[in-house]
């Protein structure tokens, strides 16, 4: 089995609702690679992306990638937008068990709609999310598993992801 799972999707998918239910299950240690790095810089990350940019933002997160996963038995639940760089993807491959989730627009729209700490939903919700998701369109190719949250209870996403690595 890998040191880690990690959980890749675009916002609102369900990573951070599996995640906790995931490690749950199996015992493992659960970690939010947002909540990391809002804790290491000491600022929200609508802070960071008004007053330091995307740039710095996106540099935090890949520290904060590889050093979480430098450690083992961890349900690690990504910001959406952390496969965009090749260096993340290739340590989460290298240290986990990628799982991709995903979900309809509309899904995600009505997941994500009262959450006013997403900074790349700014202006009109229906129309970000589906720039996100068409631009992100190949961005989880990569991972070992896709699983489409849509319409699944979270124990039976959990399921699938636990037969897959045997853990079932």
């Amino acid at each position: 089995m890998n040191r880690n799972i990690v959980l890749v999707g675009l916002m609102g998918s369900g990573k951070s609702t599996v995640g906790q239910a995931l490690s749950a299950k199996l015992g493992w240690t659960y970690v939010d690679t947002d909540s990391e790095i809002v804790r290491s810089q000491g600022m929200s990350i609508s802070d960071m992306f008004a007053k330091l940019g995307e740039e710095a933002f996106r540099k935090a997160e890949s520290e904060i990638i590889g050093n979480v996963l430098k450690r083992s038995e961890q349900v690690v639940s990504t910001g959406g937008g952390a496969v965009l760089l090749e260096l993340n993807r290739l340590a989460m491959k290298e240290n986990g068990f990628v799982v991709a989730l995903f979900a309809s627009v509309e899904t995600i729209i009505e997941r994500v709609k009262g959450d006013q700490s997403r900074p790349l939903l700014q202006g009109h919700l229906e129309e970000r999310v589906k720039h996100i998701a068409k631009s992100r369109e190949h961005a989880y190719d990569f991972a070992d598993l896709k699983v489409d949250t849509d319409g699944l209870p979270v124990d039976r996403i959990v399921e699938i992801i636990c037969s897959r690595i045997g853990n079932a």
